[in-house]
């Protein structure tokens, strides 16, 4: 598979995953009160995407400087793609 299929596939990956941990109703019942400890994280998308981020990065590279790379680059383009796609009043809860 092409890389730039690979880093694409692995964008819209995060970004969807980390759209469920962070936004979506179901788990936010999971999560409990705000701010509560490690799950804390949970509440932002920035936050969220990087750790989502980790794994989808292996799957675009290979060698230890490419995954790093890789690792910003689709945590980016997560956060990217969720600043097009957010309504502005969470936007605006973001800053």
């Amino acid at each position: 598979m092409e890389t730039w299929l690979r880093l694409l596939l692995a964008v819209l990956a995060t970004w969807r995953v980390t759209h469920l941990l962070a936004r979506e109703t179901a788990v936010t019942l999971l999560r409990g009160r705000p701010g509560a400890g490690v799950l804390g994280l949970m509440e932002c998308f920035y936050c969220m995407s990087a750790c989502v981020a980790a794994p989808f990065a292996c799957f675009v590279a290979q060698m230890p400087l490419e995954v790093l790379v890789a690792w910003l680059a689709v945590s980016g383009g997560a956060c990217l793609l969720e600043r097009a796609t957010a309504p502005p009043d969470v936007l605006a809860s973001m800053q």
